[in-house]
């Protein structure tokens, strides 16, 4: 119950499909996005590395159900 909580208070505050319009704006998916912004040296600000954990994250629980 407790990881629902925080998922549900981050989600609830966040700015919803921010990450997705970064990643169709470079004409990626949000996957293959978040994979590039997340390599080391990739010059992306500390907000769109991040978002790209976080959306990793939640990939990872949609892998899983």
């Amino acid at each position: 119950m407790a990881k629902v909580k925080w998922l549900k208070s981050t989600v609830m505050n966040m700015n919803k499909g921010a990450f997705s319009r970064k990643a169709k704006k470079a004409g990626m998916s949000t996957r293959s996005y978040a994979a590039k912004v997340g390599k080391k040296g990739s010059g992306a600000s500390t907000k769109t590395k991040r978002q790209a954990r976080f959306a990793k994250l939640l990939m990872s629980f949609r892998k899983r159900h």
